[in-house]
């Protein structure tokens, strides 16, 4: 599932109904935001009747937490592909950096806008689980992190607990400048720091 700018065709509107959905949503709560997104325009988008999307999730809120989920997903699978070629611990930990970039390389609709999560999280309100979804995702990618760093520094688990929230920090933020600014430049410039950085450990 993701958000890119092509449109359902003809032999993909024979695709599962909640396939259909949970791929119209992806674009359409990226491209214009959870809230401004109806389920009318997603139904539409989808090529269903509005009770199709009812029998599949029981609210707008259980189809924004199964977005939430599939791009969750969609980003280990990104990661796991990268973490295929790495050589070291090393590259694991940039294997993460390099999954965030592949997800900004997409074909957007409207252009890559930073982390889908966050967006989405950022217009949910506190409590809610969809917001819960989101933080469990970033404190996953942190863990993945530190499992490479604790391979590279067995002895050294204060180092590894600091090292990994340091380069979650740096992930993060880069993400964010990113999404404001259109691009994977700053993602770059965070892989080639992170980069510098574990030579230095």
């Amino acid at each position: 599932m993701s958000e890119t700018g092509t449109r359902t065709t003809d032999p993909g509107r024979r695709r599962p109904a909640r396939e259909r959905l949970l791929t119209a949503a992806a674009r359409r709560f990226y491209a214009d935001g959870v809230t401004a997104t109806g389920i009318d325009t997603i139904t539409t988008e989808a090529g269903v009747a509005k009770m199709s999307l009812y029998n599949n999730f029981s609210s707008k809120s259980d189809l924004v937490r199964a977005y939430l989920d599939a791009r969750h997903e969609e980003w280990l699978a990104l990661y796991a592909s990268r973490l295929e070629q790495a050589q070291s611990p090393r590259d694991g930990v940039l294997a993460a950096f390099d999954a965030y970039a592949d997800h900004a390389a997409f074909a957007y609709e409207r252009g890559f806008r930073g982390c889908g999560l966050l967006n989405a999280a950022a217009e949910l309100p506190a409590g809610d689980e969809g917001r819960s979804v989101v933080r469990r995702h970033k404190e996953e990618v942190e863990r993945l992190i530190a499992g490479h760093l604790e391979e590279l520094l067995p002895d050294r688990p204060d180092d590894v607990r600091t090292t990994a929230e340091h380069l979650s920090f740096l992930l993060e933020g880069a993400m964010a400048r990113a999404g404001l600014e259109g691009d994977d430049n700053r993602l770059r410039h965070a892989r080639a720091m992170a980069a510098a950085l574990l030579e230095r450990l």
